[in-house]
C-alpha cells in the first residue's frame, strides 16, 4: 500500500505521527464505453463553452455560482486556507462507541505509526479499546474538512469519515406513522425464524457473484477469440501533435483494423499498398 497522507495524531499534549492508507479497494472488473458500430473508445473531453476549445486539465479552476455571479477559485486560493494546510489530525472528543451512528460512517483509512518508536500510537489503541470510546476527529483532505470516528481493528488504528449532520437525510415516511397492531403469536413466529436463521458473521462465505459472472463471461469472449485489438479501439489523432511519429502510428492503427476485420469476416487480409493502388486504378479509369 502507499500512504496517501502524513501528519499526526494530537490529543492534549500528546503526538501521534502517522501515515494514512485508503483502507479499502474496488475490485470491480474495469470496463470502458465503446461504439457498438466499430469497437471505437468513447472520449469525454473539457470543453470551454465560451470559445469551445479542449481544456487541460492543468489549466482548469474551480468555481461557485450563485445564480447571478461565479466566483472562480484558484488553486492558489484553495491552498491558502489554513484547514487545508493543516497536518493534524486532532482528537475533539471520546465518546461510547455505540453512539456512533452507522449511517454516518463513509470512508475508511489505516493509521501505521510513523516515528521509530510506536509507543504513543500503542498507548491510544489501548486505551481506546479499554475504555470501549471512539475518538471523534477533525482533519483535513483534499481541500475538504473532515469529521471521522478513530476506533481500533485489531491492532490497527482505523480512521473512518463521517458525513455531517445535515448531509444524513431525514427519514419521513407518512406510512410508518399508522398505528400497526402486531400480535403476540406474530412477534414469536417472526423471532423463531430468525433464530433459524442466526450465526456468527463471517464475511468470507459471501462474494461478489456479479463481478464473478461477469469476468467468466469475459474469459469466455477471450477464449472463443470475440475480441478485437486494443490499438484498433483508439481512433485518429492530430498530425500536428508527434509529426511524422503519428503517421506511422495511424499506419499501424490502420493496418491493426483491417486485420481485425478481416479476422472476424474470414476474408484474407490485403496488404495497405494493394488497396491504394487499386484505387488509383478505379480513380483513372473513372476519369
Amino acid at each position: 500500500m502507499r500512504s496517501i497522507w502524513k501528519g499526526a495524531l494530537t490529543f492534549g499534549l500528546v503526538n501521534v505521527p502517522v501515515k494514512v492508507y485508503s483502507a479499502t479497494e474496488d475490485h470491480d472488473v474495469p470496463l470502458h464505453q465503446v461504439h457498438n458500430k466499430d469497437g471505437g473508445r468513447i472520449r469525454y473531453q473539457r470543453i470551454c463553452e465560451v470559445d469551445g476549445e479542449v481544456v487541460p486539465y492543468q489549466d482548469i479552476d474551480r468555481a461557485y455560482d450563485d445564480g447571478e455571479q461565479t466566483v472562480v477559485l484558484t488553486k492558489d486560493d484553495l491552498a491558502s486556507l489554513p484547514s487545508e494546510r493543516s497536518r493534524e489530525i486532532e482528537v475533539v472528543e471520546f465518546v461510547p462507541s455505540d453512539q456512533v451512528d452507522l449511517l454516518t460512517l463513509d470512508k475508511a483509512y489505516y493509521l501505521e505509526p510513523d516515528s521509530s518508536s510506536p509507543k504513543a500510537y500503542v498507548l491510544l489503541r489501548k486505551t481506546l479499546e479499554q475504555t470501549d470510546r471512539t475518538a471523534i476527529v477533525r482533519f483535513s483532505l483534499r481541500q475538504k474538512t473532515r469529521l471521522a470516528a478513530l476506533r481500533t481493528r485489531g491492532d490497527v488504528l482505523v480512521l473512518q469519515t463521517l458525513l455531517w449532520a445535515d448531509e444524513v437525510r431525514a427519514a419521513e415516511f407518512p406510512a410508518l406513522d399508522e398505528d400497526v397492531r402486531i400480535s403476540a403469536k406474530e412477534l414469536e413466529m417472526s423471532a423463531s425464524l430468525v433464530e433459524s436463521f442466526s450465526k456468527d458473521f463471517d464475511p468470507e462465505e459471501f462474494g461478489d457473484e456479479y463481478q464473478r459472472e461477469l469476468r467468466t463471461l469475459i474469459d469466455a469472449k477471450l477464449e472463443q477469440g470475440d475480441a478485437i485489438d486494443t490499438a484498433a479501439t483508439f481512433g485518429e489523432q492530430d498530425a500536428d501533435d508527434d509529426g511524422g511519429e503519428v503517421i506511422d502510428l495511424m499506419e499501424a492503427l490502420r493496418a491493426s483494423v483491417e486485420r481485425s476485420r478481416a479476422a472476424r469476416s474470414g476474408k484474407p487480409e490485403q496488404p495497405a499498398g494493394k488497396k491504394k493502388s487499386e484505387t488509383k486504378k478505379k480513380a483513372s479509369k473513372a476519369s
